[in-house]
């Protein structure tokens, strides 16, 4: 069985007293990162769990034991943060997963998205999420081309580097669109901010932060 396990997207006690039961009592915890799992276990008092890991740089031979493992064995799948299999490697896993049959379970909780989104203050019963912008320049510069001339509302994340470099491309392409930024989403350094991104970048530029934008639509 697979368990699809929500995690805290900062602070620990996010963690929910069923995900923490599960994660506790599985075989197999298969995680991004055995340093950032095994922190927020130990945080709960518990250890000497068996870790497997998925990330990015797994490859599709790297699944055959991890399926494997969840037709056997009780395995808990979690990100180093928030949901799993949104936006992450676990994605390709529970695809593959779901279509052996294998039971999956949900364990719902902490979620970037749903973080942003109860605080933009805006209608938002139909928007766009974008995600990560392509890294390689042609594929980025394609992709603002397309979102300059979207009716909806969009969001947008990418990793805490790169947050000025999207400030200054949302402010290059859409200079008149207001934005909601939330930062470090409940860690002691959580931030939110509106304002249109020539706005942001005086408080922002050169910070690295965890982030998810919301772009209001015109």
């Amino acid at each position: 069985m697979l368990h699809i396990v929500a995690t805290p997207l900062g602070h620990p006690q996010d963690l929910s007293l069923r995900a923490l039961k599960i994660l506790t009592e599985c075989d197999v915890v298969i995680c991004e990162s055995t340093k950032e799992t095994s922190k927020l276990l130990r945080a709960h008092g518990v250890s000497g769990k068996k870790y497997e890991v998925l990330d990015e740089h797994s490859k599709a031979e790297d699944l055959i034991p991890l399926l494997e493992m969840i037709e056997k064995q009780n395995c808990a799948l979690v990100s180093d943060c928030g949901t799993p299999g949104f936006c992450d490697p676990g994605a390709d896993l529970v695809r593959l997963a779901r279509k052996k049959n294998y039971p999956i379970k949900i364990v719902p909780g902490p979620s970037s998205l749903a973080a942003l989104l109860s605080v933009v203050g805006a209608k938002t019963s139909e928007f766009l999420f974008v995600g990560f912008i392509p890294a390689e320049t042609e594929a980025r510069e394609k992709k603002w081309k397309l979102l300059v001339s979207e009716k909806r509302s969009f969001v947008l994340m990418d990793t805490p580097y790169r947050l000025t470099k999207i400030l200054e491309e949302i402010d290059r392409n859409l200079p008149k669109s207001v934005c909601v930024i939330v930062l470090d989403v409940s860690l002691e350094t959580e931030n939110i901010l509106v304002g249109p991104a020539s706005q942001l970048l005086l408080k922002l530029r050169g910070l690295k932060a965890e982030f998810m934008i919301w772009v209001q639509a015109d």
